[in-house]
């Protein structure tokens, strides 16, 4: 065979591996999606079924006698039955959290949280042919987008608005479950509320966490237990810093919506100095560079003088011009607002965060929100 032919076979046999790569990735594609669409259909599936369950135990449960009586008697009998005849998955506790379900979310039936109502029927679009089937999709019926195993842990949330904003989220950012306990463990929902004005609190259980302002990524305290050091022993910012590269997703998750992770001791020059920001991520929802200093000593107000002057160079010779204002946070291991109020501007893009290496008090916490809500609700002349 001559040059030139083998070179036009070799060409052929590789356009013939690339069609047949590129078929190979379509249908592996649509499996993959096919696969997932049956996963989702299943989650969402079985979480309307023990719905409805615990529906029929409630409705029976008053018909007949006492609660107490009942959970020993029905139940029981219902749990034996089931399981003879469908198999494991079936006990008294299980029917219980049916119930419990039902309980909880029969009263969001008619919520007013539009958004989170929005989500379920997004969510649901590719599942309705076999809701349908299981005749649970009606107006009398909350919509729901989550997994049971995500339920089980938002039906142990008493307060409303919190079990809301997690629902959401946990929809928007596509949590796992363990994500979802993370969350609900740290206390996000009450950090977040306190980190806030009290007029944009109630926006959290309508709406999520939404991002329009530098100031609504901020979270204070940031609670970093995942990293695995020690409260009461010594660190330097570098083990610090070093801890949180290592646990890099845990602390995207903790940061919130729409961080990118980008450098690390990030070097600029500037009049033949060299300095180095110890952290530096992007904003994709906020489009903005946000660039964090650790401390692990109290703040100072030299700390702040030098996050205004990273600030600054990004803004000017960074930056570009389709691009806000960048967002500079000191986090820190205490800080005292006084110093912090005095050294910043009014209008300054630089916030002081503390951390703290341990969860939060969540009944001090929760009872903090509770108060902001009860002077909201009076200033605003709602009545319980």
């Amino acid at each position: 065979m001559r040059e030139g032919e083998m070179i036009m076979a070799q060409k052929n046999e590789l356009q013939e591996t690339a069609r047949i790569d590129a078929l190979f990735e379509k249908v592996s594609a649509l499996i993959n999606q096919a696969r997932k669409h049956v996963a989702t259909t299943i989650n969402v599936a079985e979480v309307y079924t023990k719905y409805h369950i615990g529906q029929y135990i409630v409705e029976d449960e008053q018909k007949g006698k006492s609660r107490a009586e009942y959970g020993k008697q029905v139940l029981k009998t219902l749990s034996n039955r089931l399981s003879a005849r469908f198999g494991n998955g079936w006990s008294e506790e299980t029917l219980k959290l049916c119930r419990r379900f039902f309980m909880v979310y029969s009263n969001s039936v008619n919520s007013d949280y539009p958004i989170q109502k929005e989500i379920g029927k997004q969510r649901l679009s590719n599942s309705s042919a076999v809701l349908t089937n299981l005749n649970v999709v009606n107006s009398h019926c909350p919509e729901f987008s989550l997994s049971w195993s995500h339920y089980l842990i938002l039906m142990r949330i008493e307060n409303p608005d919190a079990r809301s904003f997690y629902e959401i989220e946990c929809a928007q950012q596509q949590w796992s479950v363990r994500q979802l306990s993370r969350q609900v463990g740290s206390s996000l929902y009450e950090r977040l509320a306190l980190s806030r004005n009290k007029d944009e609190v109630m926006r959290l259980a309508k709406e999520g966490q939404t991002l329009e302002k530098p100031s609504d990524i901020i979270k204070d305290p940031l609670t970093l237990e995942f990293l695995g050091l020690k409260p009461d022993s010594a660190y330097s910012e570098s083990k610090l810093e070093n801890a949180i590269i290592s646990k890099m997703q845990q602390f995207l998750l903790e940061l919130g919506k729409g961080f990118l992770f980008e450098a690390r001791q990030k070097r600029f020059t500037f009049e033949e100095e060299n300095f180095y920001v110890d952290l530096v991520f992007y904003n994709r929802l906020l489009q903005c560079y946000v660039l964090i200093d650790l401390k692990a000593d109290k703040l100072t107000h030299q700390d702040l003088g030098q996050m205004q002057m990273y600030v600054n160079y990004y803004d000017r010779f960074v930056k570009q011009d389709f691009e806000k204002p960048t967002i500079g946070i000191l986090l820190c291991e205490s800080k005292k607002e006084a110093l912090v109020e005095l050294t910043l501007p009014k209008d300054s893009n630089i916030y002081a965060t503390q951390y703290q290496l341990y969860l939060p008090d969540k009944d001090l916490l929760q009872a903090k929100v509770r108060e902001w809500i009860a002077e909201f609700k009076e200033t605003n002349g709602e009545i319980e």
